[in-house]
């Protein structure tokens, strides 16, 4: 149970769970061989060197859950990466906090040229080899933690993953030399990527399958084409791929500009099987993109800068996962999260 001081701080009042055999043990939605489930009785997460435990509030369902749901990248444990919690022990003890997902090794060539999210020695939280934050705890690097500040609620909170991920595009490229984008597909991180591009991008569209899920674009005065109506311009100075599907990158290069770019956010189970003559012609550049500057994504929440106020859809408990791994890709449904402590 959670409880406001007058600090800011939160005073952690904590209820053990002990599982069979007297050990501590937590509530979580454990993915293995046998596929994905809830366990009442799993495994109190054990601290490594550097490491401190959080008490997780809420965690949000992604598209990279569900694609490890179904077998991508063979991944075995507790799912989840999106969260805010409270930490329970080390420096930031008591406050609120989000976390980065690569626990790198900090010392080489990669961590120490500042490329630490592609640290070869890496785990990867709820992803690879490192449980997640579908659970009533989690063990992370203390290293990797940002607190939040008191002007972000436990909503806004909880994007701040999929926010510093949209925030990357701009990290990577020059948006100012981009003057026509599209983003191919109307889900959660679409959503915030276009209101991101938007604020720089002076000609931007979305495409997307879904009617309801194109509203909320349009509500943000980001104009939208349904998919039917994408026919192959190749027109745009930058593509960003966020369908989650394989069919998403054939579509960004029927409709990039000769020496334009495609960016590519989609990971998927499935194979790509993709003709690559059209990259080499036309002269187009494919960036991969993936994990974001954090501290500038807890400011964009905190300055209001982009709106996430009906992001959140659904909400259910861990034991519920059931129903929430089917609402996250129904097509009524935005954000999907859990709420697990409060």
């Amino acid at each position: 149970m959670l409880s406001p001081a007058n600090s800011g701080l939160y005073v952690c009042v904590a209820f053990f769970h002990t599982g069979p055999h007297g050990k501590l043990s937590v509530k979580a939605i454990v993915l293995d061989s046998g596929g994905l489930a809830y366990r009442e009785n799993h495994p109190e997460p054990v601290p490594q060197q550097g490491e401190v435990l959080v008490d997780v509030l809420q965690a949000g369902i992604c598209e990279t859950d569900l694609q490890l749901a179904r077998g991508y990248m063979g991944f075995s444990g507790v799912l989840g990466h999106e969260f805010v919690g409270v930490a329970r022990t080390g420096a930031m003890a008591g406050r609120r906090v989000v976390g980065e997902i690569n626990c790198n090794c900090g010392v080489c060539t990669s961590c120490q040229s500042g490329l630490g999210n592609h640290c070869p020695n890496r785990t990867v939280v709820g992803i690879d080899r490192h449980d997640g934050a579908f659970a009533e705890r989690l063990a992370i690097p203390e290293s990797c933690l940002h607190a939040v500040p008191d002007s972000v609620n436990d909503d806004q909170a909880v994007l701040t993953e999929p926010l510093a991920a949209a925030l990357q595009i701009g990290e990577q490229i020059d948006l100012t030399a981009v003057q026509r984008a599209v983003v191919l597909g109307d889900g959660r991180l679409s959503l915030l990527i276009a209101s991101t591009l938007a604020r720089s991008v002076p000609h931007l569209w979305v495409v997307g399958k879904y009617q309801e899920k194109l509203e909320r674009f349009e509500r943000r005065g980001i104009p939208t084409m349904r998919l039917e109506q994408a026919g192959p311009e190749k027109s745009f100075d930058l593509v960003v791929e966020v369908t989650g599907s394989p069919s998403g990158l054939p579509l960004a290069l029927n409709l990039v500009r000769p020496r334009g770019m495609v960016v590519m956010k989609t990971t998927v189970a499935a194979d790509h099987h993709l003709p690559l003559a059209a990259i080499v012609i036309d002269e187009i550049q494919i960036i991969g993109s993936r994990c974001g500057p954090f501290a500038q994504a807890i400011n964009v929440l905190a300055d209001r800068q982009v709106d996430v106020a009906d992001l959140i859809t659904h909400r259910f408990s861990l034991a519920d996962v059931k129903q929430a791994m089917q609402m996250a890709v129904d097509p009524k449904a935005l954000k999907v999260v859990f709420d697990i402590g409060g």
